[in-house]
């Protein structure tokens, strides 16, 4: 479920990054690199334990598929926050510039 989770949320953040004019502005490219290398980590981790564990990976208690969601999601989040780091560190509108700059 985590794999899943963090796949749709790097093609909600490509296809938004896509459609965006304000791709750059909003670093929108920054968001979709985070949560595919999310996925990919999530990939690795899948084909390490599927190697292990072959036909049984599949069979889950419903404990282990809640669990694995909220990690997903939990990531999903984790992201999004660093995202909002970066965006208010590089102040693309020059928000806080002008907030905190005398005039």
């Amino acid at each position: 479920m985590t794999l899943l989770i963090t796949i749709i949320a790097a093609i909600i953040a490509t296809v938004v990054w896509y459609a965006n004019e304000n791709r750059d502005t909003y670093k929108l490219g920054t968001l979709s690199l985070i949560f595919w290398g999310a996925s990919l980590m999530w990939l690795m981790d899948f084909v390490a334990e599927y190697a292990e564990l072959k036909a049984d990976y599949f069979v889950q208690e419903f404990a282990d598929i809640l669990n694995d969601s909220l990690l997903g999601l939990a990531v999903v989040a984790l992201g999004m926050i660093a995202w909002i780091v970066i965006l208010l560190i590089k102040d693309p509108k020059g928000v806080f510039k002008k907030k905190f700059t005398k005039q």
